[in-house]
């Protein structure tokens, strides 16, 4: 029997497919509107369906292997090598099957609805961090050109501003008073946003096996370990902990030549939110190790002592990346190890 790859390219109304046999030979180009896309591929025989992992595309992929086909997601950047003519859609979709038959080629896991979840809880949290931010460096340097110094960081703002309202003799006028009055209101306001969001997202991980595992790990708090789940569910796309970690941009660059080796910094990769709660965990993590006399403890200690913090906090979030995968991927809690 013929295997047919099908190079799909979404967009939001109108859909392009190429049915490619597995020779690169074309066998048919349907364009086909967004709801005729299901109608159509529950008519036509199974088949290997690939998209580019993209906007809708988990969706898309959930749905038509509810229809029985076999689907891949295909990252962009491995796709553009194998577009050969003028960039249109039917061609992207020629160059999204072709690339899907090389061996070599790698694929996105499709992410369940409840890792979406995830992701959706995070990227609303970190959008409102940043408005806070946003919002409370506006009304530091506005008050800034009035006279008023308040520190960095958000927790001072928040202390500090209500004193500034209050004190009748620094000179605000009445309508610059009023004014920063109604930004204190708007950041009181996501300052509790975000406290809602994040007790969402502890009692999401207090439901959530993969996540209960993951905070066995030191290092891993409730944002580490949902970020964990929603990028990469239960890790079986990986081949082991080193291939997590490279994924995860925490190992070095590489520009080896002629028999030399050159090693670089991190190659910061993948995912950068996921690298970077890693590494904050890490330095967190490093800054209390002093007193234990666990396994990893005594090997963080050690490196800290022969290099640089920064090296050290670096390389201990790719240990625990390592580490954090293991977990997931056995489902088995993590145990520190004695000296």
């Amino acid at each position: 029997m013929k295997t047919i790859t099908i190079g799909l390219d979404i967009a939001k109304n109108i859909f392009h497919a190429v049915h490619m046999t597995s020779h690169g030979k074309i066998l048919k180009k349907k364009k086909l509107n967004r709801t005729a896309v299901l109608s159509y591929f529950a008519q036509i025989e199974l088949s290997c369906i690939v998209m580019e992992s993209c906007g809708s595309s988990n969706y898309w992929a959930r749905e038509l292997v509810n229809l029985g086909h076999t689907v891949k997601l295909i990252a962009p950047q491995h796709v553009v090598a194998y577009r050969r003519k003028n960039k249109n859609d039917y061609n992207d979709a020629e160059a999204i099957a072709e690339a899907s038959q090389r061996d070599s080629m790698t694929f996105v896991p499709i992410k369940t609805r409840e890792q979406q979840d995830a992701q959706i809880v995070l990227r609303i949290r970190e959008r409102l961090i940043r408005q806070r931010t946003q919002l409370s460096n506006q009304a530091r340097g506005m008050l800034l050109e009035q006279g008023i110094s308040i520190n960095r960081g958000w927790s001072a703002f928040r202390k500090v501003l209500p004193e500034v309202l209050e004190d009748a003799n620094n000179n605000l006028t009445a309508i610059s008073r009023e004014l920063f009055n109604d930004l204190y209101e708007e950041f009181k306001a996501l300052c509790e946003r975000i406290e809602r969001v994040e007790q969402r997202i502890k009692s999401f991980t207090e439901t959530n096996d993969v996540c209960q595992q993951a905070q066995t790990v030191v290092g891993i708090g409730p944002i580490t370990a949902i970020a964990l789940y929603a990028a990469i569910g239960q890790g079986k796309h990986f081949q082991n902990g080193r291939h997590f970690a490279a994924w995860c941009g925490l190992v070095p660059r590489q520009h080896s030549t002629g028999g030399n080796q050159t090693m670089l910094g991190i190659s910061k990769k993948g995912n950068i939110q996921l690298r970077t709660l890693l590494i904050a965990g890490a330095r967190s993590a490093l800054s209390r190790m002093d007193k234990k006399e666990d396994k990893l403890s005594q090997w963080a200690i050690k490196l800290k002592a022969t290099k640089s913090f920064n090296i050290a906090y670096v390389a201990l979030a790719n240990k625990l990346a390592r580490i954090v995968w293991s977990v997931i991927f056995n489902d088995k809690a993590y145990e520190l190890k004695g000296a």
